[in-house]
């Protein structure tokens, strides 16, 4: 199952390494279940979007250990991948682009043709061939639609595909510059928020009794979405199915469910293909 990571600190530019790398069940520790592709999503001090991504596990991936150390941004989203749809090539390795956002996805989609033709023009956003980035050109064109109202977007685009396609789960997590996304749809798979308030440097105990620690949060708030609980943190909370978090530019978590009620066509594993089934387990 593909792994999701975001996380906002407002206003503020901050690094992520402790969550990339040295948290208890960090994203380089889950690619060792995940081997199909890495990839981190985040703005520059001027607000232009980067993606830097590669097929292969975070693991085997040194510019991954690398940037997760040396990158700065207010927002950022994460991906670890067990492919279910499209070839192992970069072009279909989470996160992708369109439109100054950011988009990282967990799940699976089926009847893609119906999903192009809802997605129609917005079809010249998208590169690859995988579910995800179709689902996400579909958000991209329903915000569009709905003049630039993200929240309003993300709930008809969601709303639509509950009630036509066949899905497993269609958690996402997206970010703009100041601000992060996340949804969870259905229960299938989990997706969890965290509130952290500005305190101590995170610090944990590895599996060899060294202590590890990052003082990236020690002065800011941060607002941190995983598909795992990363670590031992009380605070974790698990998203509803059908809820929408908001996290603003200020750090507020604004929280609304967009979706009721299950999929007309919902899938289960034994529905899937050996390979995406093996990818969702």
């Amino acid at each position: 199952m593909c792994r999701l990571f975001g996380m906002s600190a407002g206003s503020q530019r901050v690094t992520a390494t402790f969550w990339l790398l040295q948290a208890p069940d960090s994203l380089r520790t889950q690619s060792h279940r995940e081997p199909d592709g890495t990839g981190i999503g985040y703005f520059d001090a001027k607000g232009r979007p980067h993606v830097d991504k590669q097929p292969m596990a975070a693991f085997e991936d040194r510019a991954f250990a690398r940037e997760a150390r040396t990158i700065e941004s207010a927002t950022f989203v994460a991906h670890v991948r067990f492919a279910s749809t499209g070839a192992l090539e970069r072009r279909n390795t989470h996160p992708f682009e369109q439109k100054g956002r950011l988009f990282a996805h967990n799940g699976v989609v089926q009847d893609l043709p119906s999903l192009e033709q809802r997605v129609g023009k917005g079809m010249d956003l998208v590169h690859g061939d995988t579910d995800s980035e179709r689902l996400f050109a579909l958000i991209s064109t329903e915000i569009d639609n709905h003049d630039g109202d993200v929240e309003a977007g993300i709930a008809a685009a969601i709303q639509w595909v509950a009630a036509n396609l066949p899905i497993l789960s269609v958690n996402f997590v997206m970010i703009a510059p100041n601000e992060l996304w996340a949804l969870r749809y259905p229960d299938v798979h989990e997706l969890h928020v965290l509130e952290r308030p500005a305190g101590a440097p995170l610090h944990q105990v590895s599996s060899h009794g060294t202590k590890i620690h990052s003082d990236h949060a020690a002065h800011h708030d941060t607002v941190v979405v995983a598909t795992e609980l990363l670590d031992d943190d009380p605070g974790w909370r698990a998203l509803s199915s059908g809820e929408l978090i908001h996290v603003t530019p200020a750090l507020e978590v604004v929280s609304r469910t967009v979706v009721d009620g299950p999929p007309a066509h919902l899938l289960s594993l034994e529905d899937l293909e050996a390979r995406a089934r093996a990818s969702q387990g």
